[in-house]
């Protein structure tokens, strides 16, 4: 223990690891965090394995899969590991997110670590999509020769922008190697950025299910909370080792056991489950520009939460009416994955448009009015304890 204190990078370390002081009454709901970090080296690790069996070519990318699924040691299960932990990192984040939402965690002072939380968000997103396109199955291609496209809305430059990604005039060798180098290394900025959203959030520490000041009552990280990370964590390999065994193909789509095609279009051309809510704003949108503009503004828009949010009150543990809100937020949300997912036709354009109207109007109207009310309700009375920064 003498030497974790005395060496300078070791002593960092266990400041965030071991001594790191977090308030008494966090819930299990905290432990997406530990997930995260699980994931997130997994998939390094996995990723550099599977890298070194990969062939980017268009001729070879699909053959080199089989090869790896096939042929090479274990390759079936870390491939399957690979993919299916894609899976998981979503889930986790969008658990993450969406405690930070429910408890007011993005509100000062720890606006810094939400803001870098969205942007690893988006990272990982455009990560997700490169990865996509790798396989090189039908829905690799097409995907990739949609989600390309819309950079040609762009005004001006749109056109050549998009075959400078592409290599040439369509999605080809070039446009696989360019992918297949990108997506092995934006993982480790993505590692750098996660670094800066913990050491961002260990100037304050964490919120609590609360909302009020943690400071007279906190307890350090180890061994209480090792601990209880290690119980989600051990959950999550079993879930893991479940979908790995016996369903490992539950959250792929099968289409993309299909050799890329460029001469037949899939009858439905749709991304990885977790990109559905945002295919369906993009697609609810009939002016291509727009539907781009309004994807991206669907994830920058939680940028702006801390100022969307006006309401003195921390989190909605002791607001009923931001708690109705954000259950109204988290049915939009599915609504939008269930309609990203299936085909372009009435009645799923209209509602589309709809849930599209109804997921922007929740941030830039629904939010700050119930924000006035309950400040306008907290008016001729002391300010609540949940005001209090934590």
């Amino acid at each position: 223990m003498r030497v974790l204190k005395s060496n300078s990078l070791l002593a960092l370390v266990n400041s965030y690891i071991s001594d790191s002081p977090q308030p008494v009454n966090l819930s299990y709901a905290w432990n997406f965090g530990s997930l995260l970090a699980i994931c997130l080296g997994t998939q390094i690790v996995t990723g550099v394995l599977l890298a070194m069996h990969y062939t980017p070519s268009v001729d070879l990318a699909f053959i080199s899969v089989e090869h790896i699924m096939r042929d090479v040691n274990y390759g079936w299960m870390i491939r399957y590991i690979h993919a299916n932990v894609a899976s998981f990192f979503f889930i986790f984040v969008y658990l993450h997110i969406a405690r930070g939402l429910y408890y007011g965690s993005y509100k000062a002072p720890r606006i810094m670590p939400w803001s870098i939380g969205v942007i690893i968000l988006v990272l990982m997103m455009a990560i997700a999509f490169l990865g996509y396109v790798l396989p090189y199955g039908q829905m690799s291609l097409w995907g990739a020769t949609v989600i390309t496209n819309m950079l040609s809305a762009i005004p001006w430059i749109g056109t050549d922008f998009t075959q400078f990604i592409w290599g040439g005039f369509s999605v080809n060798n070039a446009t696989l190697n360019r992918f297949f180098s990108l997506h092995y290394l934006l993982p480790f900025v993505l590692a750098a950025l996660a670094a800066m959203h913990m050491l961002t959030l260990h100037t304050h520490g964490s919120s609590n299910p609360e909302g009020i000041s943690a400071n007279p009552d906190k307890a350090p990280m180890h061994p209480y909370y090792i601990f209880k990370d290690l119980i989600t964590i051990f959950l999550f390999f079993i879930a893991l080792a479940t979908l790995v065994m016996y369903a490992p193909n539950l959250l792929g789509h099968s289409d993309n056991y299909i050799p890329a095609n460029p001469m037949q279009t899939p009858p439905s051309i749709v991304p990885e489950w977790y990109l559905l809510p945002f295919y369906a704003i993009l697609r609810s949108i009939p002016n291509k520009l727009l539907g781009v503009v309004g994807m991206l503004g669907a994830l920058l828009i939680l940028l702006a939460m801390p100022l969307l949010d006006d309401g003195r009150g921390r989190g909605d543990v002791h607001r009923p009416a931001s708690r109705v809100a954000f259950w109204v937020f988290v049915g939009i949300f599915f609504l939008l994955m269930f309609l990203g997912s299936q085909h372009a036709e009435e009645p799923y354009i209209t509602v589309g448009a709809v849930a599209t109207a109804a997921y922007f109007l929740w941030f830039v109207m629904l939010l700050p009015i119930i924000g006035m009310m309950e400040n306008s309700s907290f008016d001729g009375t002391n300010a609540p304890a949940s005001s209090q920064a934590v």
